[in-house]
């Protein structure tokens, strides 16, 4: 029998018990904590000046934001708490015990389920825009947007509870120092239909209407721009179109970076090369968002100026024009 040393335990003093710590090249644990640690600081930050955007700025308080804020927090979370309890998990040990490590996942799993639900709601806040232009304010209200996200959340949180539950008799920590949770197979299938195929398939039926529906538009607004009367609808379905281009990106960088989560769920490969794949392609995700935001909205750059000059601290300055 090998001797073991106290050094590679997690918990020397529980030498029957206790896990031995990860063995992994240290050069892959530096790089891995580099990513993690720049895109931690990245996603929190630029996430949270999003979500300062929207609270403050009464013109920002429009049902598209608001759905954008919603995706922001769940952002926010990943980079709080994700980011550093998968950095712990893959180069070190667990040392918070198995109740923190429960709850840990479930974190984790609702803000996954909570992500996708937000790109749902936002696919269909575009489509009722885009398809159904002179209904959209009468159907799509603030009020009736905030209840959709309030279900979400409660939704999320309903789901990560049901689809844990059943394995936590199954988890079975072999010793002191490891928060590993295994999903059984028919588990994961169903999490794969409900959480990730279903939602998937309504976005891009959704999204090919809107485009559909968007180049008839286009058509119809290059046909018809020379006409004075309907300069100011031409001007508004300028605006629609941008706005669903813009998400239609934000859509498919989601789509992208979560395909590497479920194909690792189902194929039951724990590696760490494969884990550390897919942290890093969550990471993206939860960063880029923010760029794109950046990138294609000019009032997220004019807030961004007002919250790093502390402008947002005058009297007043919720009432600014920034758009």
């Amino acid at each position: 029998m090998m001797e073991v040393h106290d050094e590679e335990l997690c918990f020397p003093q529980l030498l029957n018990t206790s896990c031995r710590k990860p063995t992994v090249q240290w050069l892959k644990v530096v790089i891995l904590q580099s990513l993690l640690s720049f895109s931690c600081v990245f996603s929190v930050t630029l996430n949270l000046l999003v979500i300062i955007s929207v609270s403050h700025f009464r013109q920002l308080h429009k049902t598209t934001n608001f759905l954008l804020l919603s995706l922001a927090v769940s952002d926010f979370m990943v980079g709080l708490v994700v980011f550093p309890g998968e950095a712990v998990k893959l180069t070190s040990c667990w040392f918070l015990g198995d109740v923190m490590c429960l709850l840990y996942m479930h974190i984790v799993s609702m803000i996954v389920c909570i992500s996708v639900t937000n790109v749902v709601l936002i696919s269909v806040d575009r489509y009722v825009a885009i398809c159904y232009p002179l209904h959209y304010h009468r159907r799509i209200t603030v009020t009736r947007i905030r209840l959709c996200i309030s279900l979400c959340w409660i939704y999320s949180a309903c789901y990560s509870v049901s689809f844990l539950k059943d394995n936590v008799s199954a988890k079975k920590a072999s010793c002191h120092g490891e928060c590993l949770f295994s999903v059984d197979f028919s588990s994961a299938v169903v999490d794969f239909i409900l959480a990730f195929i279903t939602p998937v398939t309504i976005i891009i039926f959704l999204y090919t209407r809107v485009f559909v529906v968007a180049v008839f538009q286009a058509r119809a607004i290059r046909s018809s721009v020379a006409a004075v009367s309907l300069q100011r609808s031409v001007k508004v379905q300028r605006s629609e179109l941008k706005a669903a281009r813009t998400l239609g990106i934000l859509v498919v960088v989601f789509l992208i970076c979560f395909c590497p989560y479920y194909c690792a769920s189902l194929g039951g490969d724990m590696s760490f090369n494969t884990s550390a794949a897919v942290l890093c392609a969550y990471c993206i995700n939860s960063s880029l968002n923010p760029l794109i935001y950046a990138m294609f909205y000019p009032w997220f750059r004019k807030s961004i100026k007002h919250i790093v000059t502390l402008k947002i601290f005058h009297p007043g300055s919720s009432k600014a024009n920034i758009l």
